[in-house]
């Protein structure tokens, strides 16, 4: 296991590398960074050529690249062009952020697997066509209409929340936000178990659980719901990248400070090294969060090991 882990970590760099390459090649065709710093009246030339050597625009960009990763390593992602440092807008916005993906991903994985597992033991039943239309509803609506609507009517007009977050975003204002977020991978956990409890159900190791009398609760838990799990965490685990990265429709929303609106500002207003060290550690946590699922394959199935 030592040897796995350590050889997949070192298949991390080239990915680190190679997906920090692209989104730093993206950010820096975007446009002119340095005409946004001077609102809508153009900057003359001297104060441009001035912008420029002070945040190394001025250089080549695989030379600004180098650099760059050359400061990431020790700690330092730049400075925003308001000259703030990228890693006190980190400071502030990821705790917001994880706080808002935690409450989604805890949605996902009690709602969408009990109804999963229920709808999978119960298939061709009314309840199974009920969730299946259900989830198929939540699929088919974009996040923003699903934000704006619980935004309207639970904010608005019913009064039961606060239509945005407040600066600090406590865990509970964050409920809401978090079932907004999490609805869509919820209705694709929901029907990815589903199927898996359903398939699994057939499986001759189910059938000799129940022909040795084992009760019904154990053969599905210890035996059906274990191995039905590893499609099922495989999607949660790259879904936690997705959601921190993919929440700028949610925050944008309900006013919440974190990732997503980091990410928005940077990119309206060109920001590339604010922009970039966000998505850096963003590819970090999406890498971490794939080892992690490949080292949970071998707790839910004890026949997977690893080398």
């Amino acid at each position: 296991m030592g040897r796995y882990v350590i050889r997949r970590l070192l298949q991390m760099i080239p990915v680190f590398i190679g997906a920090t390459l692209l989104i730093f090649l993206m950010v820096n065709v975007m446009g002119d960074p340095i005409a946004g710093l001077c609102g809508e009246r153009q900057c003359d030339p001297a104060t441009a050529n001035r912008l420029r050597q002070q945040f190394g625009l001025d250089k080549p960009v695989w030379q600004q690249y180098a650099i760059y990763m050359g400061n990431v390593f020790t700690g330092d992602f730049g400075t925003a062009f308001n000259g703030q440092q990228v890693t006190e807008l980190m400071g502030t916005a990821f705790p917001v952020t994880i706080r808002l993906t935690i409450v989604a991903v805890v949605f996902e994985i009690i709602i969408g697997i009990t109804l999963g597992v229920l709808t999978g033991l119960r298939r061709g039943r009314p309840v199974d066509s009920g969730v299946l239309l259900l989830t198929l509803v939540v699929i088919s609506v974009p996040t923003f209409v699903t934000g704006l609507i619980v935004q309207l009517l639970f904010g608005v007009k019913w009064d039961l929340i606060s239509p945005s977050v407040s600066s600090a975003a406590p865990l509970d204002e964050l409920i809401v936000p978090g079932l907004v977020l999490a609805s869509v991978s919820l209705a694709y956990v929901t029907r990815l178990t589903r199927t898996s409890i359903a398939e699994n159900t057939r499986a001759d190791y189910v059938r000799t659980a129940v022909a040795k009398g084992l009760p019904r609760h154990r053969v599905i838990t210890r035996h059906l719901l274990r191995n039905s799990l590893i499609p099922v965490v495989t999607f949660i685990g790259t879904d936690v990248g997705a959601l921190m990265g993919g929440a700028i429709v949610t925050e944008r929303i309900f006013n919440i400070h974190g990732v997503g609106f980091q990410l928005y500002q940077g990119i309206l207003r060109q920001n590339t090294q604010t922009v970039v060290g966000f998505v850096t550690i963003l590819v970090i946590i999406f890498l971490l969060a794939n080892l992690l699922v490949d080292l949970l394959y071998a707790v839910l199935d004890p026949r997977i090991r690893y080398a």
